[in-house]
Formats: structure tokens, C-alpha cells, sequence
């Protein structure tokens, strides 16, 4: 078997282990009580990660640069981090949610690398000049990291909103993840029990589940918030770098090029969203639309921009 092949082959387990796991998250939601199924569907992703490193390895290994120099490989790298983020995430909370959301758009991205684009490609081509560089490591490598990352905690946001079905909620804990959503204590009207034990059953019912549900909106509000800090920091650290290798490729630390404008934009929005968490108390609604739309930029900065086939960094991708 040679490169090629083996690297299809992964690629194509990848996608089949992508579409198992989520099936499995899914079905670890739907039904919490089947033990086992959230640690099958996290060794299914582990294994994919593993299949999508030895693909991206093995083109580095063959090319002799890292691959990150066109669309398709781009793409696995995406795929990659989002699978290695999810895992990590996962060890660290324990959450079920993150698989279930993160896992379709992993599995989305391969589909629609090995699927859609040509097989033209999909084939490692010879570097420009401009990429014959270390900072071609550093500065993709971080952004696409940081894509992963982002991606991820606007998922979460947008969960949120479509669970309140945009409602304003007012959660009860800190905007920076500390406190706790509370509910008052059908002890406080004891002449009510008596009145109505009926009554009371139902109450008692009605507020274990808001309870139960305020409780699950305040961990995605504060999981997304934390997942969002931490991608922040590397978006920031990647546009830096990209800043850098551009004054050293183009004479240039910026020159309004497109994808550089977007990654602003994209900066902005986050900076926004981190700035209203921390120094306004923003929680629930408004923070989540502001996510939500950093989601849809950093898709029009990868991505969209690329498709316009325009500016310095149109090389390589769909030019």
C-alpha cells in the first residue's frame, strides 16, 4: 500500500468513525441511562484523530513541508483540531454536549474535503516563495487551532439560543462561570401543601424541571464563555504571527487584504464578546448572539474569503 492509498483510507475511516461517534453522542443524550456509550463514542474520535494525524503526517513525511498549504489539507488540520479540542475538553468537563456538537461539524469537513473537491486538489503541489517559510508552522497552525476553538464555543452558544428558543434568561450565576441558578423552596407556603397535596406534586415536579434545565443552560453559557477564552488568546497570537511573516514575505506587517480584514473582524466580534462577558456581567441571550455571529465570520474569514479567489493569500486554495 502506498502513501496515497493509506491516506484515503484513513481520510475515509475518518469520515465512517466521525458519523459512528456522532450517532453515539447523540445516542448518549437520548438515552443517559446506557452506561458505556459517551466513553465508546470518545475512544471512536480518539481513533479518528489518530487516522487524520498519520493522513497529515504522512504528507508532511512525502511533500517535505507541513501540510497546510492548500484547501484539502486545511481542512484535515480543521477536522484534526476539532476532534483534539473535543477530547480535551471532554477529559476536562466531563460533558456529553461536546461531542454532540462539535462531532458534525468534524465530520462535515472531512465529507467535504475528500468529497467535494477535486482530486486535483487534493494533491500537494510545490510551495509558493511566500510559504517557503517556518511561519508557515507557526502562523496556520495557530489560526487553525484557534478556528477549532472558536468554532466550538460559538456551537455551544447557538445550542444555548435554540434551547431558550432566543428567550432572555436570567441566569443566576456570574458572567464569569461562578454561582448557580436557584429556586425557591415550596417550604416557604406550607399552607399551600395542605390546601392542594395535588398541587404540590405538580409544583414540585414543574420546578425540578426548570431546575434541571436552568441548571443545563447555565453550564453551556459558561462552558462556551471559557471555551471562547481560551481560543481568543491564540486567534490573537496567530494574527500577530501572520503579521510578522507578512512584513518579512511582503515588505508589509498589513495590507488590508481580505482574509486579513476578516481575521480583524473576526478578532472584534470575539474581543467584543469577551469584553461584554467580563466588564458588562453580559449572560445567556445577548453574549450568545454575539458568538453566534463570531461563528458565521470565522467561516466567511476560512472560508468564504478563499471562494473570492482574490488578495495574498488567495494562493493555494481556490484561485
Amino acid at each position: 500500500m502506498n502513501l496515497e492509498m493509506m491516506q484515503n483510507s484513513c481520510v475515509n475511516f475518518a469520515f465512517g468513525g466521525l458519523l459512528t461517534a456522532m450517532l453515539v453522542y447523540w445516542s448518549s443524550l437520548a438515552f443517559p441511562r446506557i452506561s458505556g456509550l459517551n466513553k465508546l463514542a470518545a475512544l471512536i474520535t480518539l481513533l479518528v484523530n489518530i487516522a487524520l494525524a498519520l493522513t497529515l503526517s504522512s504528507r508532511w513525511f512525502a511533500n517535505g513541508y507541513f501540510p497546510l498549504s492548500n484547501l484539502y489539507e486545511s481542512l484535515l488540520f480543521l477536522a484534526w483540531g476539532l476532534t483534539f479540542v473535543h477530547l480535551f475538553i471532554e477529559s476536562k468537563t466531563k460533558s456529553r454536549l461536546i461531542g454532540a456538537v462539535s462531532i458534525p461539524v468534524a465530520m462535515f469537513v472531512t465529507a467535504f474535503a475528500s468529497l467535494a473537491l477535486p482530486i486535483e486538489m487534493q494533491k500537494a503541489s510545490p510551495l509558493v516563495p511566500a510559504l517557503k517559510s517556518n511561519w508557515l508552522m507557526m502562523h496556520v497552525s495557530i489560526m487553525m487551532i484557534s478556528y477549532s476553538i472558536l468554532i466550538l464555543g460559538s456551537l455551544l452558544s447557538i445550542l444555548f439560543l435554540i434551547i431558550t428558543r432566543g428567550q432572555d434568561i436570567n441566569l443566576k450565576g456570574s458572567s464569569v462561570g461562578t454561582g448557580s441558578y436557584t429556586v425557591k423552596s415550596l417550604d416557604s407556603n406550607p399552607s399551600f401543601a395542605f390546601s392542594n397535596p395535588s398541587g404540590i406534586v405538580q409544583e414540585q415536579s414543574n420546578m425540578l424541571i426548570n431546575s434541571t434545565r436552568m441548571n443545563l443552560l447555565e453550564s453551556i453559557d459558561n462552558l462556551s464563555y471559557r471555551i471562547i477564552g481560551l481560543g481568543f488568546p491564540l486567534l490573537t497570537i496567530g494574527i500577530v504571527a501572520g503579521a510578522v511573516w507578512a512584513n518579512e514575505a511582503w515588505g508589509s506587517y498589513w495590507s488590508w487584504d481580505p482574509k486579513e480584514t476578516w481575521a480583524l473582524i473576526t478578532w472584534l466580534i470575539f474581543a467584543a464578546y469577551l469584553h461584554c462577558r467580563i466588564t458588562k456581567s453580559w449572560q445567556g441571550k445577548r453574549p450568545a448572539i454575539l458568538a453566534s455571529v463570531g461563528f458565521l465570520v470565522v467561516w466567511i474569514c476560512y472560508l468564504g474569503v478563499n471562494f473570492l479567489g482574490k488578495g495574498l493569500h488567495s494562493y493555494g486554495w481556490l484561485a
